[in-house]
């Protein structure tokens, strides 16, 4: 029978849009010892580390090498994810369900305020062929937004509609900078990005760091709290070059979302889940993404956000804790989704907490215009 893994313990960081005299060790080392705090151990409890980090945001390559004395990883095993954190944390639960380990911290960071946004995201891309064109992170998901707009007749208003529930969301969450009330107004009267990303559609920079503590059944229930399960996981990759992929369709997140749900048992999404923290650097992805992972039908993400269906207090909340756009960094983005859906099932999510809520699924992505994605999906028993 294979081995359950549980989230034990959990840590963050306060975002904000700029942390001139805090480095990234000192981001990594507070997370890393609140998150084992909080999960009842010390440093010589731990048996692995599993950072998250990139060399193009640090600055620097082997960008783990500048934390590894932080967390906690003094002899003993530490390997990094140049990903999102969501997908350390799968590296981490495969190396416990091997049995090699019994516990695992993974922890993120990034200082986006150190770097010029548009020259390393255009790092992503082709030298030869791409590069050179200048394309970044806003263009290409303009290039995204329009065409899953024009596809699906998705308006400018319902996607304006997530920027303003989850801003709104963020006022309720102690570690999210951007919180405030906003109308729909508000957001389309925003000075524009890249067409149709208006300002408020888009995620501001932040820095920060994320950790969580992974523990196997025995050690897990030992540790005397209630332990949150991770029941399924998944993760998938989609073509690299953006003319090979249809982006109105986000199909290596559909795939994911598949083979997650299948591994827990999940027939039914939009009745056995109760709440969803999503990774939506833009507003438009969390209807895109929403309608990937199931949560609605394809081309019902706008109405999905109109009907208030994923509001705090609605049928099933997505993002109650702000999401991205409420200001998570890159790399960080995803393991902050995973430590959000955590603290709902744990009862511990304060004023953004969904009420009853058993079952969770978290999101990451990483690459343009959603190249990869992960999910994973959390239960209470």
């Amino acid at each position: 029978m294979m081995r359950k893994v549980a989230i034990v313990g959990a840590a963050q960081t306060r975002f904000e849009p700029a942390k001139p005299g805090v480095g990234f060790p000192d981001l990594v080392f507070e997370v890393s010892r609140r998150a084992l705090a909080d999960a009842g151990l010390s440093s010589r409890d731990l048996q692995q580390t599993i950072t998250a980090s990139q060399d193009f945001w640090d600055g620097r390559t082997i960008s783990n090498f500048a934390v590894s004395d932080a967390c906690a990883s003094y002899l003993k095993p530490e390997s990094k994810v140049a990903m999102d954190g969501s997908m350390a944390v799968l590296y981490a639960l495969t190396r416990i369900l091997s049995g090699a380990f019994d516990n695992a911290l993974v922890v993120a960071h990034c200082k986006m305020s150190q770097g010029p946004q548009n020259l390393i995201y255009n790092a992503v891309f082709d030298p030869i062929y791409q590069r050179h064109l200048g394309i970044d992170s806003r263009v290409c998901h303009a290039l995204q937004a329009r065409a899953y707009m024009r596809k699906y007749g998705i308006s400018a208003e319902q996607c304006a509609a997530v920027a303003v529930k989850n801003l709104g969301n963020a006022g309720k969450n102690p570690f999210a900078p951007a919180g405030r009330e906003l109308t729909v107004a508000e957001v389309l009267s925003s000075p524009m990005l890249a067409d149709p990303i208006r300002v408020l559609d888009a995620a501001p920079v932040a820095d920060g760091a994320c950790a969580l503590v992974l523990a196997e059944e025995g050690m897990a229930r030992r540790l005397g709290r209630k332990p949150v399960w991770i029941t399924g996981i998944a993760s998938s990759m989609d073509a690299y070059y953006l003319g090979d992929r249809d982006l109105a369709e986000p199909v290596s997140l559909m795939r994911a979302a598949r083979r997650a749900y299948a591994m827990a048992g999940i027939q039914d999404p939009v009745r056995e889940i109760q709440v969803a923290e999503l990774t939506e650097h833009y507003s438009y992805q969390e209807l895109l993404w929403s309608e990937g992972l199931g949560l609605c039908g394809r081309g019902e993400g706008g109405r999905f956000v109109e009907s208030g269906a994923s509001a705090l207090g609605g049928r099933l909340p997505v993002n109650p804790s702000g999401g991205v756009l409420s200001g998570n960094p890159i790399t960080v983005a995803g393991l902050v989704r995973v430590a959000e859906a955590y603290l709902q099932l744990a009862g511990r999510a304060g004023e953004h907490q969904v009420e009853g809520a058993r079952r969770a699924v978290a999101h990451g992505t990483t690459g343009p215009c959603g190249q990869s994605h992960c999910v994973v999906v959390l239960g209470n028993s």
